[in-house]
C-alpha cells in the first residue's frame, strides 16, 4: 500500500481563483497556516506558464500572459491526476523576469488536500473539474491594481509604466473577458480580498472536515 492509498480516498482538491491581486496567496496561506502544511500539496498555476526562450526577447514582452492559451493547462491536469492517483510530480519553476521556464523543479509528494490556486483556473473547464471545492476571492479593481503594481516592481523587476501598460494592454480586458465570469462557477466568494475572517473561518472549517474525511 502507497502512501496515497493509506488515506481511503481520493485527495480532495481545492481552487482558490480570483483576479490578479485579489488576495488568492493570502487566502492559501490562511488555509496552508491553518489547516497543517504536512497535509496539503500545493499547486500554482503561475508555474506552467509556457517557456518562451525560442522568442526574441521583444516579442516575449508582448505575450499576453492573462490569456489561458499562455499557461500549459494540460499539463497541469495531468499533474493534479498523478497527485490524485498518489504520484509524485515535479512542479515547474519559472522565470518571470525572463519568461521562461527554469532547469529546476519542485518535488511534489501526494497528500489528502491539493489545494491550486491561479487567476484563470476557472475559466479552464478540463482544470475546473478536477476541483471538488472552488473559492473566489473578490476584491475591488483599484485594490488589485495597487497590489500587482507593488508585486511586480518588488518581486518581477518591472518597472511603473511596464505594468500600468500591461494592465491597460491585457490584464484589465481578459479580467472581464475570462476571470469575472468565471466567478459563477465558485462554489464560495470570499469578498474583502483575503481578509475577510469570517469567511476564511467558514471555509477552513469546511476544508477540516474533508481531511477528517480524506483520512479515514
Amino acid at each position: 500500500m502507497n502512501k496515497h492509498e493509506s488515506y481511503g480516498r481520493r485527495s480532495v482538491v481545492i481552487g482558490v481563483a480570483g483576479g490578479s491581486g485579489a488576495g488568492k496567496t493570502t487566502v492559501a496561506d490562511q488555509i496552508i497556516e491553518r489547516v497543517g502544511a504536512a497535509h496539503i500539496a500545493v499547486i500554482p498555476h503561475d508555474a506552467y506558464y509556457r517557456d518562451l526562450r525560442a522568442l526574441p526577447r521583444a516579442q516575449r514582452e508582448i505575450v499576453n500572459f492573462d490569456h489561458p492559451d499562455a499557461l500549459e493547462n494540460d499539463l497541469m491536469v495531468r499533474h493534479i491526476e498523478r497527485l490524485k492517483r498518489g504520484e509524485p510530480v515535479e512542479l515547474p519553476m519559472y522565470d518571470f523576469t525572463t519568461h521562461t521556464r527554469t532547469d529546476q523543479t519542485v518535488h511534489v509528494e501526494p497528500q489528502p488536500i491539493i489545494l491550486i490556486e491561479g487567476i484563470l483556473i476557472f475559466a479552464q473547464p478540463e482544470l475546473r473539474h478536477t476541483m471538488d471545492v472552488k473559492i473566489f476571492v473578490d476584491t475591488d479593481p483599484d485594490i488589485r491594481f495597487i497590489r500587482r503594481l507593488r508585486r511586480d516592481v518588488a518581486e518581477r523587476g518591472r518597472t511603473v509604466d511596464s505594468v500600468i501598460e500591461q494592465y491597460l494592454r491585457t490584464v484589465r480586458p481578459m479580467h472581464l473577458e475570462f476571470v469575472e465570469p468565471s466567478k459563477r462557477y465558485a462554489d464560495v466568494i470570499i469578498p474583502e480580498g483575503g481578509f475577510n475572517w469570517v469567511a476564511i473561518d467558514m471555509v477552513v472549517a469546511r476544508i477540516r472536515n474533508l481531511l477528517d474525511e480524506a483520512m479515514r
